[in-house]
């Protein structure tokens, strides 16, 4: 195994089953990492080392006696720590739930440990997965930030610390870190993975997403995650309808959208999305369609603000009452929720709906949209990252994948959404799959902005 570029899930199950590998050499090769680089980066506030090495050897000697490996069989996996782990502090970012063990799974870890994987531990947060930042560093650049609140996740993966992690997005903060940090972050459909024991901000909004470094880890987690059976009448159908989640041999229907966020991007990251967009146009499997998605859209930021502001008023009263153990950020917004009526609050519900409405008709000539996703590179640790359409697609519920393509001036990674109908999730994958079987994109880019060698200098330079 090659220490310096570290394994996908489906490139270790590959050298597992062949037999130059074991669960617990890529576990430790993991834990390695983070023992070298992580009391700098401090994507990590929770390591359980004797008990993760001794499940490791316990799956190796399963395979041993002839088990079959399930979907995430032996993958080191981060935690984002707000979700509540049975053997293991969930402290969601604040000194107020410093300690805390709930003392069970949420359903999203029960299903990962079912399915195989390695806990190593809790990813960072910020607080309360809002805007407050945790201590977690950007790996490319000390002094920008790593994303919104599942930044300890997305430096994870992207360091090489772990192959896969969990992050969650109210707004955008699955896909500003996978962009940031330059690696794939999955939002998946709106209430297709279950939110039981795990914090609520909004009921509305919150969506359980993950980060992995290709588009199979991805889809791995995306099996193991999603609700299924007929007790999900509407979702399971859709997602085993064939004609929803293939195109059949036909091109692509893809929209290059511009929302009103498009012009508060920087110009090396428009001129970047553009170029991107004029060399896909000349692929024969793709048709590509300029669209401005204005109008009533325009009032999206607006909308989730009331929504957002007005359920963490509501979440939080207990902790607002704390003055001095919340963030000011936190204070302010709970402040302003305080202020929105229950009628601004449903008349903001029925607005949402209506956009999801919307952007539903608008699908129905499109299979896939694709936009930036953040306004360029990672902005400074202090400085609020520029509006990007990314709570456009939280607002109406779509499936979201952050793909890592672009460089900045300054060589930091940024990278596109694409965007699909509602619990057009596996359409998705296929898409974003294609796109890199074509060539177009590619895993190496996620795997070169992981050079340990190279993040080492960085690091001892910094």
């Amino acid at each position: 195994m090659n220490s310096s570029k570290p394994l996908t899930i489906t490139e270790a199950h590959a050298a597992i089953l062949g037999g130059g590998l074991t669960v617990r050499r890529w576990v430790q090769s993991c834990m390695d990492v983070i023992q070298r680089i992580d009391g700098k980066l401090k994507a990590w506030v929770y390591l359980n080392t004797e008990q993760t090495l001794r499940y490791a050897d316990e799956l190796d000697q399963k395979l041993a006696n002839g088990a079959m490996p399930q979907l995430l069989y032996g993958a080191p996996i981060g935690i984002k720590d707000i979700y509540n782990t049975k053997n293991m502090p969930t402290c969601m970012g604040s000194p107020i739930w410093a300690g805390f063990t709930p003392g069970n799974d949420a359903r999203t870890v029960f299903y990962v440990r079912q399915a195989g994987a390695v806990v190593l531990g809790k990813t960072a947060t910020a607080e309360f997965a809002v805007h407050a930042l945790s201590e977690t560093l950007n790996p490319y650049d000390f002094r920008k930030t790593p994303g919104t609140s599942s930044s300890g996740s997305a430096v994870a993966v992207a360091t090489g610390m772990a192959p896969i992690a969990l992050g969650t997005q109210t707004a955008g903060s699955v896909i500003r870190p996978a962009s940031f940090c330059g690696i794939y972050g999955f939002k998946p459909s709106f209430g297709l993975i279950p939110r039981t024991g795990m914090l609520k901000t909004t009921d509305t909004l919150d969506t359980v997403g993950f980060f992995a470094r290709s588009p199979e880890d991805l889809e791995l987690l995306f099996r193991v995650l999603h609700v299924k059976g007929k007790d999900y009448p509407l979702s399971d159908a859709a997602l085993n309808d064939a004609s929803r989640q293939n195109v059949n041999g036909r091109p692509w229907k893809v929209a290059f959208v511009k929302t009103r966020t498009w012009d508060l991007a920087e110009p090396y990251a428009r001129e970047a999305m553009e170029k991107f967009i004029g060399q896909l146009q000349e692929h024969p499997g793709v048709q590509v369609t300029a669209e401005n998605l204005r109008g009533d859209f325009d009032q999206a930021h607006a909308i989730h603000a009331v929504i957002y502001e007005k359920t963490l008023a509501y979440y939080f009263k207990e902790e607002y009452k704390k003055q001095t153990l919340i963030s000011e950020i936190l204070y302010e917004m709970i402040q302003r929720g305080n202020e929105f009526t229950l009628p601004n609050y449903l008349d903001a519900l029925e607005r949402q709906k209506e956009l999801a409405q919307k952007l539903e008709s608008f699908f129905n000539n499109y299979d896939i949209i694709l936009t930036l996703s953040t306004a360029g590179q990672a902005p400074d640790r202090e400085v609020m990252e520029t509006e990007d359409s990314c709570l456009v697609w939280t607002l109406c519920g779509q499936p979201v994948i952050g793909i890592p393509q672009f460089k900045s001036p300054e060589g930091l990674p940024f990278g596109f959404q694409a965007v699909s109908r509602r619990y057009n999730d596996y359409l998705l994958l296929k898409f974003v799959k294609q796109l890199r079987d074509w060539g177009i994109i590619s895993n190496a880019q996620t795997a070169e902005c992981r050079n340990l060698s190279s993040f080492e200098v960085r690091a001892s330079s910094s």
